[in-house]
């Protein structure tokens, strides 16, 4: 293995590791734009440029592979010179618009510019605007190509990661501009992530365009509940605004690296899917008499109602009570739902259902099974049975189940049946438990709102069986509550010795019961999850 030293501070790296990847190991910044670790290797931007020994000319970092005995030098006066006319030469078209570019506050162009810029330029001002100013590309992409210089990361994330090959570099010298290929159009499954590898403001978001200037973000560490692959994310949100139905508080979300389940890339359906997290909310309980519409209530009085018919099942006939728990759950509710009503009320229909159909599937990230914790749901001794959820759906039907929970399962809209959706209304107790509105809950006898996976802790288990966190990024909207809340609020009021616990002791108390999850902890999960030893 070589080792060298880089500015004065030795090393020793794996063979075939670049400079700018040694000196990243010694904490050691060099700029760049050009290069990305999860790309190929460019080498045209020209601003990580190194002087090396023995070397005649300076090197670019991105490129030379690290060599035993090389001696590097990252902050030499020639180094430094090199970087400031490098930014001089992109910045001569370049429009000086920072006030008004949504990329401004997390441009590389800015940032490397107030660190390594030669502020007193040597050339004319007189800007030469070249190509279109706001172009849409696609439903998610704006182009801008009068910010764009040419690190071609575009490009190749479009041939060598989404292998969907939109873009290209036409024309030649100083008239080269990005584009997409005749005829073409930016809409593959993956297509954001050009805008979060874009190092200036040249390709931007339609969705988060203008909405929220990025020094208002606050960033919380979370996964994305998509798919069971559980790609690691942040949920950036913005708390200067007033909150409500009609106003967002989450920004957008973006990809977190993590190298053992997404690297640096989230698909475009799990990266615009939080809408739902502020839109078509359940804000308050709802009970409905009959076949008239669902009236609002409050916890107190809701919980109240549904523990009495509850009990008058229970005492009658517990076997026409059934349980639906959902993989969208937190290893730690399906874990407290199972304590509850296995465990400690021994009913013996308590069963898995997913709520939506498997989808697509691709080599990169998409997974088909659409749930972000089916994994831990099995761990935890629920797995889905067609055959068995058929049986309890017909039984449903022909008015044998009184006593129904769905938790979070749209099952009206699974099943596609108006028998169905007439058993709901006439059941004795039809309790659902979620926090949007859907086909279900205009069936049902009585709604509780539930928090999104936005407003709340826990775990989920991808399919792997990585064990990862969610973390609460916002206040749950409305009076809506985790599931956490409501099954431990269900327990007391049916005065069971269930206490208040928060998500991290449940998973404590899992943990110590669950050979699956045996010797985890919040901390031994840390930022990018564990999988059992």
């Amino acid at each position: 293995m070589p080792t060298l030293k880089i500015d004065e501070k030795e090393v020793t790296v794996p063979p075939g590791t670049t400079l700018i990847r040694a000196a990243k190991e010694l904490g050691i910044e060099i700029p760049y734009y050009c290069w990305h670790p999860g790309l190929s290797v460019a080498g045209n931007c020209r601003m990580c440029l190194v002087e090396v020994d023995k070397m005649p000319k300076p090197q670019i970092s991105c490129h030379i592979q690290c060599q035993d005995g090389m001696v590097v030098r990252t902050q030499s006066e020639t180094v430094k010179k090199l970087r400031e006319h490098v930014l001089e030469f992109l910045l001569v078209n370049h429009p000086l618009d920072c006030p008004v570019c949504d990329q401004a506050g997390e441009c590389g162009l800015q940032d490397y510019y107030m660190k390594h810029g030669l502020y007193d330029s040597r050339l004319n001002e007189n800007k030469v605007k070249k190509g279109q100013k706001a172009v849409p590309i696609g439903p998610t992409v704006m182009l801008d190509n009068e910010r764009c210089i040419l690190c071609s990361r575009c490009v190749r994330f479009t041939d060598e990661i989404s292998k969907s090959h939109e873009f290209g570099i036409f024309n030649r010298g100083d008239h080269s501009e990005i584009g997409l290929y005749p005829g073409e159009e930016l809409n593959n499954k993956y297509s954001g992530n050009v805008v979060d590898i874009c190092p200036v403001g040249a390709l931007t978001d339609r969705d988060f365009r203008f909405k929220c200037r990025v020094w208002y973000l606050k960033k919380t560490e979370s996964i994305c509940p998509g798919c069971a692959r559980g790609c690691n994310i942040t949920i950036e949100t913005s708390h200067d605004r007033p909150t409500g139905v009609e106003n967002e508080r989450v920004m957008r979300l973006k990809p977190r690296f993590n190298d053992e389940v997404n690297d640096w890339w989230i698909c475009d359906s799990g990266r615009y899917g939080y809408h739902s997290i502020d839109q078509n909310r359940i804000l308050t309980p709802l009970v409905r008499e009959g076949t008239a519409a669902a009236k609002e209530s409050n916890w107190k009085d809701a919980l109240k109602q549904a523990c009495v018919s509850f009990q008058n099942l229970m005492a009658q006939n517990k076997e026409q009570i059934a349980i639906l728990l959902s993989p969208m759950m937190t290893n730690e509710e399906i874990y407290l739902a199972h304590k509850l009503f296995v465990e400690t009320l021994q009913l013996s229909r308590v069963l898995l259902l997913g709520v939506h159909p498997n989808g697509d599937q691709d080599d990169l990230l998409i997974r088909s099974d659409k749930h972000p914790n089916r994994m831990g749901a099995e761990w935890l001794g629920l797995i889905e049975g067609k055959e068995v959820t058929q049986k309890l759906v017909s039984e449903i039907e022909k008015g044998l189940i009184q006593g129904l929970f769905l938790f979070g399962q749209d099952i009206v809209s699974q099943f596609q049946s108006e028998r169905l959706n007439g058993a709901l209304n006439q059941m004795r107790l039809s309790l659902f438990i979620g926090s949007n509105y859907n086909q279900t809950v205009s069936s049902a006898r009585m709604i509780l709102p539930g928090a999104s996976y936005a407003e709340k802790d826990g775990t989920f288990t991808n399919f792997e069986g990585r064990v990862q966190r969610i973390r609460k990024a916002l206040f749950p909207l409305g009076e809506s509550r985790s599931e956490l809340e409501i099954i431990q609020s269900f327990a007391a009021q049916l005065g069971l010795d269930l206490p208040s616990q928060t998500s991290e002791d449940i998973f404590l108390e899992l943990a110590g019961s669950v050979p699956k999850f045996r010797g985890m902890t919040y901390d031994t999960i840390g930022h990018e999850g564990v999988r059992p030893a």
